[in-house]
């Protein structure tokens, strides 16, 4: 895999797109996955996107703009500490402001919960280790589309499926020809998310 080809991927699979991709799952591939109602289901999937995606990436921006990373690619262990505690204090705000809405579906902030946790865990582990955050992110999402091929026998789960192991496969094949990680911090990541977010998802919808 060529190096900007590698970057590319890496850029767009990253793992701030991964509460997206599993809530646009909840929300719109699974509808008996939730009760919200279907005129609320997008307003709920924007908060989503704007507090898990869009503004810890700008704040990730800014913190490389003022200095205090040296690249938004955090190859370095001590570039991820910050922008991994920011985002962390990002979802577990997202998690109690979610809380508190009465008439939203529990399962909403619940599993953004399991989200928020295991991204916690995964900053409490960047301190010693780089484990691949892509990776926990695409394990964490593949681990949902089984819990849902398990639990809703209306759920099309075939492709899917394929989808997100393809996207393990090139997303941690873009990550090692960048350098970015070693197999093992890939394999590892990718067992975390996957089996972590598998044990707690299979929680939630038992």
């Amino acid at each position: 895999m060529g190096r900007i080809a590698a970057l590319i991927i890496s850029v767009i699979f990253q793992p701030l797109l991964m509460p997206t991709l599993v809530f646009g799952l909840i929300l719109f591939g699974v509808p008996e996955a939730s009760s919200v109602p279907t005129e609320f289901k997008l307003r709920i999937f924007y908060l989503i996107i704007i507090s898990t995606l869009v503004i810890p990436m700008v704040t990730i921006i800014g913190l490389r703009l003022s200095g205090t990373v040296k690249s938004l690619h955090m190859a370095e262990l001590k570039d991820r500490l910050i922008p991994f505690s920011v985002t962390s204090i990002y979802f577990l705000m997202t998690v109690y402001f979610m809380r508190q809405i009465s008439e939203l579906d529990p399962i909403m902030w619940q599993s953004l919960a399991v989200i928020a946790g295991v991204i916690v865990f995964l900053t409490i582990v960047t301190i010693f280790w780089k484990m691949s955050a892509h990776m926990t992110g695409v394990g964490g999402l593949l681990a949902l589309v089984v819990v849902f091929s398990m639990n809703f026998p209306n759920f099309a789960a075939l492709y899917p499926l394929l989808l997100s192991i393809i996207l393990a496969g090139i997303v941690g094949s873009a990550r090692l020809a960048l350098n970015a990680h070693r197999p093992l911090e890939i394999y590892v990541g990718l067992s975390y998310g996957f089996v972590s977010c598998f044990l707690l998802f299979s929680w939630l919808w038992s």
